[in-house]
């Protein structure tokens, strides 16, 4: 899939970059859907022999061309709520030099990112690369109810049932964009919703 080109936005908002290889002690692979077509275009055989690849398909499934890559370690969870406990004890097992790629949608990078630096890594050896959805991870700051997959705005909180603004306001600390409602001074009026992007 194609990269998409984020329009400029506010400074909290996260900028992803591009996966590049690097010298490493090992290479842990985080990536949702689309995003096993960035480590895939970045893969050699040197690189696997060191790697530990941790893919969440989430509708996308390349599990067969990320396993004939040959990670010398490879697992593959059904939502990144079931590999949370993988993820965390391979970034709390890493050894000093290890390089993080982390790669698909905004919400598994947001995640993985937490993990990983709640894991000690250094912020310099993590790196990341948007592919596919562009597709939200909303949080309610009324409820603080969290909401996936968001595309549309404004939208309804999943947990409380309110009509949200989407926001660009990115909190790296719950990997997730800040929503609030939309109609809380005049209820019931709410504009059409439309996509973020749109």
């Amino acid at each position: 899939m194609t990269k998409f080109n984020f329009p400029p936005s506010i400074t909290s908002r996260p900028v992803w970059g591009e996966l590049q290889a690097r010298a490493g002690s090992g290479h842990v692979f985080i990536a949702d859907a689309h995003g096993a077509g960035a480590i895939m275009d970045m893969a050699t055989p040197d690189l696997m022999a060191k790697a530990h690849i941790i893919y969440i398909p989430k509708g996308h499934d390349m599990s067969a061309e990320l396993k004939a890559l040959g990670p010398a370690q490879y697992y593959e969870g059904p939502s990144y709520a079931a590999a949370s406990s993988r993820i965390a004890h391979v970034l709390g097992q890493a050894k000093m030099g290890v390089q993080v790629y982390l790669a698909g949608t905004e919400s598994v990078m947001g995640q993985a990112m937490h993990a990983a630096v709640q894991a000690g890594i250094p912020s310099g050896s993590i790196q990341t690369e948007h592919r596919g959805s562009t597709a939200r991870r909303m949080q309610c700051v009324h409820c603080k109810g969290f909401t996936e997959d968001v595309e549309t705005d404004p939208f309804v909180c999943s947990h409380c049932g309110l009509n949200l603004f989407v926001r660009d306001h990115y909190s790296r600390r719950l990997a997730a964009y800040q929503a609030v409602c939309i109609d809380a001074e005049d209820p019931g009026n709410v504009p059409e919703s439309k996509g973020i992007y749109e």
